[in-house]
């Protein structure tokens, strides 16, 4: 299909004599034409794509320029998908195992003698226990078809084990919840009216970057920004202010600024009246934390959380733009709920350029029963297994089991468990299992690639139908394939597909094709399918300031201050403080907190094979601030063991102003195969979950580092 404002940009001359017309009518013309699609990976800017087609190769990717959330950019990471989709490591042909577990070689096979061996393998397990089955996907595409359609009807048909998907997102998504009543805020294109932003706890120029387009229109109309994280990020750099606050201390610092709106009255008291819940119970637990006892728990100065208070209680309309990386602690459910509780309290929300944003995802109307089909469970109820716990649930932690059988198979798609999940060792130790039966799914021989019995080829973006919803956004998006698959790479809802006909599942939603799925996924009336199918996307109608007049979507229609329903659970219903499994400064033995912050031009582990990108990041390293590294006789550039109880893991050294004294920076995700000694930071991140949502805490992490021999 051509799109008449994006078409080719070749030109045929115009012949002028009969010679010239003969030769032009003999020439081949190239076929030559654009197709629409959306950016798939775990990003909140969902932009939109446009690949131009020569002759059946993709030749040119850029950003719908017709789509406004996009404009037209891509980040570095997308803009060199075509280098990624053409890379010559793509898998091409179904594989099958010939060495040990983690060896990662492999013969290739038949799709046929593939399939038919995979399906056989799982009738006989499931027909003794299928709960011993286990999927295990995230979000290496955000896509609905691609991500959740055809894999959920197969393993809720099957009896498999369910998948608890909580390894990015689950405690902020949780806090929401039980704070506005879902994942909803303010639209992200107000942000550019804002006089005031805080940005807490986001790379925005690495992970947002078409947010921050909104946040420099803002700073261009004189509005204030605010960068709250603990690593000095590119973001820092840009902004009016830095405030570094020690990992997990978040929450400390979201109430001693409700201490300062209390004490100086800097509130809307009639918003607070008519459109809040449990204000008195907040009012008591904010006034034990003056700005004193919240800097000396976040290691940043009282001083810079009284004029924050200020900013913040003053400035009208002042937005927060929250992001994942704070949640991911041990408090980072109450953290992320104190935060959502900040603009109730100023009466942000009364303007469309207020209020808060952490994700905007529970404002799409996906229709989710219609693509997953829990009706084929058929009334069984089989158990839940958390995937930020894979390590113990592969091997063999009881408790972590839910009272099941051991875990004797395991399917994974668009996730790379064995470098993306914590304490990466067990992780390790679990998929090289000789009596684990794992298929994996894969455009790339990846760390868990690595480790399968069968690794099946898997389509890119380019080459499959998919719909998306945004977290970032407001707009529907649709990709259209716009290249034929690579080799025998085909898409993950057609290996389900050809699974469950194996299976002998025979009710007519397996039949469903790809672009069917795309059209379940969203009822008819709740979008415009016509602007779908012209543009690529799709904008929901929404109001534009969501909650002026109230109207949350909770079940007492306000801002929960306090929750019934976390106090029905027996947690506390007001957000406080919790401080981290592991603070910082508490081990004499592992004195320095580390998080691990993505590298700028990686996404999680999906780009980390593109060479191109690899050439900017360099190596593995950990960022370390000058006095850290003078007390234990680090220079920049040296060789350093980063250890703890957990593991250990050798990178560069970067003395860096990026980090903060007493805090580490692991930048990741590099696959485990490309490190020094064959790990990466994940070697040293724990287990242990999150407050609310039952998430990991990749930044509550206690290591020492000391210099070793390179």
């Amino acid at each position: 299909m051509r799109h008449a404002l994006l078409d080719s940009p070749f030109h045929v001359p115009r012949a002028t004599d009969a010679s010239a017309m003969t030769m032009t009518a003999a020439m081949p013309t190239p076929d030559t034409h654009t197709v629409l699609g959306a950016c798939p990976h775990d990003c909140p800017d969902t932009c939109g794509l446009v690949t131009t087609v020569q002759d059946g190769v993709a030749i040119k990717l850029q950003g719908n320029p017709a789509h406004r959330h996009t404009g037209g950019v891509l980040c570095t990471k997308v803009s060199r998908y075509l280098e990624r989709n053409a890379h010559p490591e793509r898998l091409t042909q179904p594989l099958r195992r010939v060495g040990r577990k983690g060896e990662g070689r492999f013969e290739p096979v038949s799709w046929d003698e593939a399939l038919d061996h995979i399906a056989a393998r799982l009738k006989t397990i499931a027909a003794d226990e299928p709960q011993a089955i286990l999927p295990y996907s995230y979000a290496g595409t955000m896509g609905l078809v691609q991500g959740e359609s055809m894999d959920r009807r197969f393993f809720h048909k099957l009896g498999a084990s369910l998948l608890d998907r909580t390894i990015c997102s689950t405690a902020g998504g949780e806090a929401l919840g039980y704070t506005l009543g879902g994942k909803v805020g303010m639209r992200i294109e107000h942000f550019a009216e804002s006089k005031l932003i805080l940005i807490w706890g986001s790379n925005a120029i690495a992970s947002n970057l078409h947010f921050w387009r909104h946040a420099q229109a803002a700073k261009r109309a004189g509005a204030r920004l605010v960068c709250i994280d603990p690593r000095r990020t590119e973001t820092a750099d840009k902004c009016d202010e830095h405030i570094a606050l020690l990992p997990g201390t978040d929450g400390a610092l979201a109430l001693a600024l409700m201490h300062e709106l209390i004490v100086h009255d800097w509130l809307d008291h009639d918003y607070i009246a008519r459109h809040t819940l449990g204000w008195e119970q907040l009012r008591e637990r904010a006034l034990q934390w003056p700005p004193a006892r919240a800097a000396a728990v976040c290691g940043v100065p009282a001083a810079q959380i009284e004029a924050l208070a200020r900013d913040y209680g003053t400035t009208k309309p002042a937005a927060i733009r929250l992001n994942y990386g704070m949640q991911r602690v041990r408090g980072g459910g109450n953290a992320a709920r104190a935060v959502a509780c900040l603009p109730a309290l100023v009466g942000a929300w009364r303007h469309r350029a207020g209020g808060l944003l952490l994700s905007a995802s529970g404002q799409f109307p996906a229709d989710r029963a219609t693509l997953h089909r829990p009706d084929l469970l058929a009334g069984r109820q089989p158990r839940t297994l958390n995937m930020s716990s894979i390590g113990d649930v592969l091997t063999g932690g009881a408790t972590v089991l839910a009272g099941g059988p051991a875990v004797k198979a395991v399917v994974v798609y668009n996730s790379n468990p064995v470098a993306v999940a914590p304490e990466s060792a067990k992780v390790a130790a679990g998929f090289a299992r000789e009596d684990l039966f794992t298929v994996v799914l894969e455009q790339f021989q990846t760390d868990t690639a690595d480790y399968a019995d069968y690794l099946l080829p898997a389509t890119t973006q380019l080459e499959h139908w998919d719909i998306h919803f945004s977290y970032g956004h407001t707009d529907v998006m649709l990709n259209r394939p716009a290249v034929a698959p690579r080799g025998q790479a085909r898409s993950n809802a057609w290996v389900f597909r050809e699974l469950a006909r194996r299976m002998g599942f025979t009710e007519p939603c397996f039949a469903d094709d790809d672009e069917t799925l795309c059209r379940q996924a969203f009822r008819p009336e709740a979008i415009d399918w016509a602007a779908l199918e012209r543009d690529g996307f799709a904008t929901l109608p929404l109001p534009e300031a969501p909650f002026a007049e109230g109207g949350f979507p909770t079940p007492s229609g306000k801002c929960e201050f306090f929750s019934a329903r976390l106090a029905a659970q027996g947690l506390d219903g007001l957000p406080d403080h919790l401080p981290n499994y592991e603070p910082a400064g508490s081990s004499a033995v592992y004195p320095l907190a580390m998080i691990s912050p993505p590298a700028r031009n990686f996404l999680n582990s999906t780009f980390v094979n593109v060479t191109s990108l690899r050439s900017m990041e360099g190596e593995p390293l950990v960022e370390i601030h000058a006095d850290d590294a003078a007390a234990r006789g680090i220079a920049d550039g040296a060789m350093v063991r980063v250890f703890n109880a957990r593991g250990e893991h050798r990178c560069r050294a970067e003395v860096s102003r990026r980090a903060r004294p007493g805090v580490v920076n692991g930048l990741g995700i590099w696959w485990r195969k490309l490190g020094v000694d064959g790990t990466n930071v994940n070697e040293l991140t724990s287990q242990r979950l999150t407050d609310l949502g039952r998430g990991p805490t990749f930044y509550d992490c206690l290591v020492q580092v000391e210099a070793v021999a390179a």
